[in-house]
């Protein structure tokens, strides 16, 4: 498990450095004549969300799970004091785009509002797409696990179609690390119950779209950033690439929009399930901060 475990973390990030280049491009025609087919590492284009990042570098939703891991690993458990801290810290004079669940957020931090109440209303995915450290920390004590997914999701997305899919997703990748299929652990995540009617129906979609065209798909759902069009988007990159980690990430971005939280998300599923030698070795070593993110996994299994 500890091996697959590494490796969910490794997808995860490589998955939002691969979307940087096209992240929130919606017309996929544009991305087309921009990039050709996305099959490595760019720089995000001058005009983009992104233009203070270079090859290599995460979306801010990257940049945020990896405060998240270096919490982790300085606690040697989730501290919620600790990664608001550090998540502070990180927005507070950011180079880099912040959206508006991470302005809400900063603001009410600001304002002395405690890391258990200050979340935005978001009902984004990016919240629940940074678990991926947790999961490698607690993957052996699953109540443990969702009160630490449930805690850091709210505290920037308070919303309960985020937090309901952020559970979703904890327990899909549980599953897949204790030996599940991603299908058939999504399939038992979904039967225990997703406690928001709406994304509980659309999750159900998202099983329904398997191996229709990926495109059309994810913009039928809906390319933007809330869960209620993402997290099915995701489902169906899972029911169609499930033994194609490459590929699931590759199609994830040229489908437009917010690729970079839906292939955190895809990574970490198909990164547990399939191991490092899924992930194409040049898009860690491209990374910028690959050997950081290695060590710190690295200093965990040593502890």
């Amino acid at each position: 498990m500890e091996t697959q475990a590494t490796a969910m973390v490794l997808a995860s990030f490589a998955a939002d450095s691969l979307a940087l280049g096209a992240h929130w491009i919606y017309d996929t025609d544009e991305i087309d004549r921009q990039f050709d087919r996305i099959e490595s590492l760019h720089k995000p284009l001058p005009n983009s969300y992104h233009p203070s990042k270079g090859k290599g570098d995460f979306t801010h939703y990257g940049d945020q799970t990896l405060i998240l891991l270096e919490s982790l690993v300085k606690t040697n458990e989730f501290s919620l004091a600790e990664f608001a801290k550090a998540w502070k810290a990180l927005f507070t004079g950011y180079h880099g785009y912040i959206d508006k669940a991470t302005a809400t957020t900063l603001d009410n931090m600001n304002r002395q509002i405690p890391p258990d109440q200050c979340g935005s209303q978001s009902s984004d995915l990016g919240g629940a797409a940074r678990i991926a450290p947790l999961l490698f920390f607690h993957r052996k004590d699953r109540q443990e696990l969702l009160k630490a997914v449930h805690q850091q999701t709210a505290m920037t997305h308070n919303c309960p179609a985020s937090l309901a899919g952020a559970e979703f997703i904890a327990k899909t990748v549980w599953g897949v690390l204790e030996g599940m299929s991603p299908i058939k652990a999504m399939e038992s995540a979904l039967e225990e119950g997703v406690a928001d009617i709406d994304l509980d129906n659309r999750i159900r979609m998202g099983f329904d779209s398997g191996g229709k065209d990926t495109r059309t798909v994810i913009k039928k759902f809906g390319q933007m950033c809330g869960i209620a069009a993402a997290l099915p988007g995701v489902i169906h990159l899972i029911t169609t690439y499930e033994n194609d980690l490459k590929t699931a990430l590759i199609e994830n971005v040229m489908a437009g929009g917010d690729s970079a939280a839906r292939g955190l998300v895809v990574g970490m599923i198909l990164g547990s399930h399939l191991g490092r030698q899924a992930i194409p070795d040049e898009w860690l070593t491209d990374m910028v901060q690959g050997k950081h993110i290695s060590a710190l996994l690295s200093s965990r299994k040593n502890a």
